[in-house]
């Protein structure tokens, strides 16, 4: 039987399909965090505005921050404060945790069987 190689674009798909596949998560939550994946960079930080990533997914502002709220408590988003020098506030910093949809619900669920 010949073995079947795994390309680079495979874990990608493979990634997507984890987050379709995820039934607790909502679909503005799913369209934030492919957002999210899609223009984070290669350590998976990325600081979109939310008004950026709004437009980008076509929902709301508050749409886009119940959205990321539910992606952080799932464990899936770290959020980071930014300023600028003169100490205003700028757009948050975003890192999508690595390694597909392995949340804190997932993990409780296997350890508290």
């Amino acid at each position: 039987m010949a073995k079947t190689q795994m390309k680079v674009g495979d874990n990608v798909l493979a990634y997507y399909d984890s987050i379709y596949q995820d039934h607790e998560l909502s679909p503005r939550a799913k369209a934030v965090l492919i957002y999210l994946k899609d223009h984070a960079n290669k350590q998976g930080t990325c600081w979109p505005g939310i008004n950026t990533i709004a437009a980008g997914v076509s929902l709301s502002r508050s749409t886009v921050k119940r959205a990321l709220n539910d992606l952080i408590s799932a464990g899936l988003v770290e959020k980071s404060n930014r300023w600028r020098e003169n100490g205003s506030a700028s757009s948050n910093l975003y890192r999508v945790i690595q390694g597909g949809i392995c949340s804190k619900r997932l993990v409780n669920s296997l350890i508290f069987r």
